[in-house]
């Protein structure tokens, strides 16, 4: 499968971070087949193929889809497969200069249907990796903006804590990755490089078939269906960040970051009915808006957050527009279904 746009992605976020600190280094990155993961892989390869003497342990839990599977070929990689919500498989972990703790599931129908494994993921597996950590090294985790379910008058800050209860549809979720949060902050309390980075909506090329969220689904919609057709009003409001954009900034963060938690996303701010508009009009075909305002269960209707954070400590001012952004992965797609739809 062709990795051209995902590779080159990734020579970008290389060109525009210092990632000395990585030679020689022991790195492992879970969740390394998602989408973010697969970011932080790429720019691994890129690195490999530069000549750095790295050593990379991808984790991951299901069969790699194709284009995963080509970009860890190469000596460098070391894929370990494994369940992390299952205890007795935590002595794999390698000793490691830098972890990466992007696993979990981020499509909510998946979190929800599986609340146990959300919850131990976040919390059993964070503390665990932990524990692998060699002294000096760094800890990233992966949390989510959905910590601010619950509030009013966004943007939120890091200083903002939701209210939402463990009652919540989505509680697994949102207190797994609340308890992620504090276990990394009590490592760092004694002495531990360990980061938490609440991150907003992040999408872009490298997802695989049938992902559920919401730019992937409609895409799929437009390509196979040929209309995007909203389960809701599309009301709830989101801020998009493309993915080269979010990982660059998460190698800072991790890497030179002085903070123990950030927040992280992008500036294009629309609500998912502007957001399936602008993807029927790239495609060409018609949307259909339902009046109902009843969504997913527990989805939040405005979780945009305050940047100010990130802005001020790394400086970045240029982010890929979400049409530059969406036409892209939009490309992605039709290559990733290009099969089916000669099909059908």
């Amino acid at each position: 499968m062709n990795n051209d746009i995902i590779l080159q992605n990734a020579k970008r976020i290389c060109a525009h971070v210092n990632l000395d600190p990585l030679s020689e280094a022991t790195i492992l990155v879970t969740g390394a087949s998602g989408l973010i993961g697969t970011y932080f892989i790429a720019c691994l390869r890129w690195l490999l193929e530069q000549g750095n003497n790295i050593k990379v342990y991808p984790v991951i839990f299901s069969e790699p889809p194709p284009h995963f599977s080509e970009l860890v070929e190469h000596s460098g990689f070391e894929i370990i497969k494994t369940n992390l919500a299952d205890f007795n498989d935590y002595q794999r972990f390698p000793e490691s200069d830098v972890i990466i703790h992007a696993a979990g599931y981020a499509q909510p129908i998946l979190f929800m249907n599986d609340p146990i494994s959300t919850l131990q993921i976040h919390t059993s597996a964070t503390v665990a990796l932990l524990k692998r950590l060699r002294n000096n090294g760094h800890f990233l985790f992966l949390s989510s903006r959905e910590i601010y379910s619950g509030l009013t008058n966004s943007p939120f800050s890091e200083n903002d804590v939701g209210n939402t209860t463990p009652l919540h549809p989505r509680s697994s979720y949102i207190e797994g990755k609340r308890a992620g949060e504090a276990i990394c902050f009590a490592y760092r309390s004694k002495g531990v490089h360990a980061t938490s980075i609440r991150l907003g909506d992040i999408y872009g090329p490298g997802t695989r078939k049938h992902d559920k969220r919401a730019i992937n689904s409609f895409i799929e919609k437009a390509l196979a269906l040929k209309k995007i057709e909203l389960l809701d009003s599309g009301s709830s409001v989101r801020t998009f960040c493309y993915v080269s954009d979010a990982v660059e900034l998460m190698w800072k963060i991790l890497l030179h970051g002085k903070k123990p938690l950030y927040n992280l996303g992008g500036y294009s701010t629309l609500n998912i009915a502007e957001l399936a508009k602008l993807i029927a009009e790239i495609i060409d075909v018609p949307i259909v808006i339902p009046s109902d305002k009843n969504g997913v269960s527990g989805a939040p209707e405005d979780l945009r957050i305050d940047l100010t954070r990130v802005e001020k400590e790394f400086g970045k001012k240029e982010y890929i527009s979400i049409d530059e952004g969406l036409r892209a992965t939009i490309e992605w797609q039709k290559f990733l279904y290009n099969s089916d739809l000669k099909t059908n």
